[in-house]
């Protein structure tokens, strides 16, 4: 049995910053669990062609790291998994980690006040629980009738199975999101045809972006200033984004005819065009960032099929207008149980419930973070900690500063969330959301819980609000409590 006062669970960026915050405020007594042999999260895990984030990549990454050797714009996902190692090292982080330890279970003993975490080789009992599980981790492959008779390579893009014999093959991708707007244009190049099978399509703006020469990086690293001022210059660009999401007409109508200008310039067939318009408001679903996905559609090397995949009859994919298609591997670019996440059925609280019953709703918490019923529980990357316009591990930092703050002050004692707090920050939260693009746009999006029709993902908000938010956190969300003998902050 190991005995620590924090136990945080998961060791991508959510993971790492708690880390580094508890590590900067002086608090070395903590382990960081991790499934999978390294660390990296999303960055670890995908791997598929022409993986990228469509996030700038000197916003991309923590304050306290700045990168000076990022290749260009937008990093590739190879680079943002050898930058969080490089986080772990100058942290000295390596040390707290637990690789290929999976949280089997957590049990909150009310007796004791302590958390009791099973994993696979020993039971971790911690004064406080910090869940950084990520909030893309557990690919969804749809339900389709005959899949398992498919004779060839199937598999989802975040498992990517780089033992596929791909080059000259014809393969069907399913999905038209974020995932395969990058993988669509890489198989295109070898493949002998692709067949993309679209449900609903996106709006896709230009990406643009350079790659950094040898001088633009020795320039960064001499000067720090530079790197510094241009993070500053792309965070004020992300939050001035949030004006097209947020229910301004003008802003949203301006990022609209640039979505419309890029698909009209690359694709010449006004049928295609057609297929390849949104039905919804600009901003309801996650915007898109590509320069060529559309002419690679437009080409001879990839056929679009505007219908959802409906029946797999041994090699050939049928989609809903009946259409029949030969192929000779799959490909399932289909997201993510994203509002209703796998670690919540496996952390129980007080009175034995487990954090997916106190979501059966919709998801739920505190400043983003803390729950009520789950007294010395974080919830990094969870309710409500997301953006739609502009990077997620600005959130991050928030929130570890938050719990940092929150640990300074626990005196030994149990934080227990008061209820009403918890009610009155999700009326909040559903308030801000109502007049945004993500509730009124008139799309289905996984920001959204089916169960609750709450946004349940997203912050409704810039990140300076979610900053200030947090900062008006002054304790009185915990219930009073009484410290604990033998416990110790």
């Amino acid at each position: 049995m190991t005995r620590v006062e924090v136990a945080i669970v998961g060791a991508g960026f959510a993971g790492i910053g708690v880390a580094s915050a508890l590590r900067r405020a002086g608090r070395d007594d903590f382990v960081v669990l991790e499934r999978g042999a390294s660390v990296g999260g999303t960055w670890r895990d995908n791997t598929y062609p022409g993986i990228a984030c469509d996030v700038p990549s000197h916003l991309y990454g923590f304050a306290a790291h700045p990168n000076p050797a990022w290749s260009g714009t937008y990093a590739k996902g190879a680079e943002i998994h050898a930058y969080l190692e490089q986080v772990v090292d100058t942290e000295g982080l390596r040390d707290r980690l637990r690789l290929r330890t999976a949280m089997a279970g957590a049990e909150w003993d009310a007796a004791t006040a302590l958390w009791r975490i099973s994993t696979p080789g020993e039971v971790i009992v911690a004064d406080v629980l910090v869940l950084a599980c990520g909030r893309l981790t557990e690919p969804v492959i749809p339900s389709v009738q005959g899949i398992e008779g498919f004779p060839g390579p199937m598999f989802h893009s975040a498992r990517w199975d780089h033992s596929a014999e791909l080059a000259g093959a014809r393969i069907g991708v399913v999905g038209t999101g974020a995932s395969a707007v990058q993988i669509v244009p890489e198989l295109a190049r070898t493949a002998a045809h692709v067949t993309l099978f679209q449900r609903t399509p996106a709006w896709i703006v230009p990406r643009g972006g350079d790659a950094y020469s040898d001088a633009d990086r020795a320039r960064f690293a001499a000067t720090p200033q530079a790197l510094e001022a241009l993070r500053a210059d792309l965070y004020a660009e992300g939050e001035a984004r949030f004006a097209s999401r947020s229910g301004d007409s003008a802003a949203a109508a301006e990022a609209e005819a640039v979505a419309r200008a890029h698909l009209e310039h690359q694709v010449a067939d006004p049928a295609l065009r057609a297929a390849l318009t949104p039905d919804y408001a600009f901003g309801c679903k996650r915007v898109l960032l590509s320069d060529d996905f559309y002419p690679a559609v437009a080409s001879d090397a990839v056929t679009l099929v505007p219908e959802a995949l409906v029946e797999v009859d041994g090699s050939t994919l049928v989609a809903s207008d009946g259409s029949r298609h030969e192929v000779d591997a799959v490909v399932f670019a289909t997201g993510f149980a994203s509002t209703r996440q796998p670690y919540a059925e496996l952390v129980r609280g007080e009175g034995g419930a487990t954090l997916a019953e106190h979501w059966a709703g919709g998801m739920t918490a505190f400043a983003s973070t803390v729950v009520a019923g789950f007294p010395n529980l974080f919830v990094l990357n969870g309710p409500n900690a997301s953006l739609g316009h502009s990077s997620s591990v600005l959130m991050i930092e928030e929130q570890a500063g938050y719990v940092a703050r929150v640990l300074e002050h626990r005196g030994g004692r149990a934080l227990r969330v008061d209820p009403e707090a918890e009610r009155a920050y999700t009326d909040e939260i559903a308030a801000a959301a109502a007049s945004t693009r993500w509730m009124t746009g008139g799309c289905r999006n996984w920001y959204v819980d089916e169960r609750s029709g709450r946004l349940a993902l997203l912050w409704p908000g810039t990140v300076d609000a979610f900053r200030e938010r947090l900062a008006r956190a002054d304790g009185s969300e915990f219930l009073p409590s009484p410290a604990i003998e033998g416990i110790t902050a």
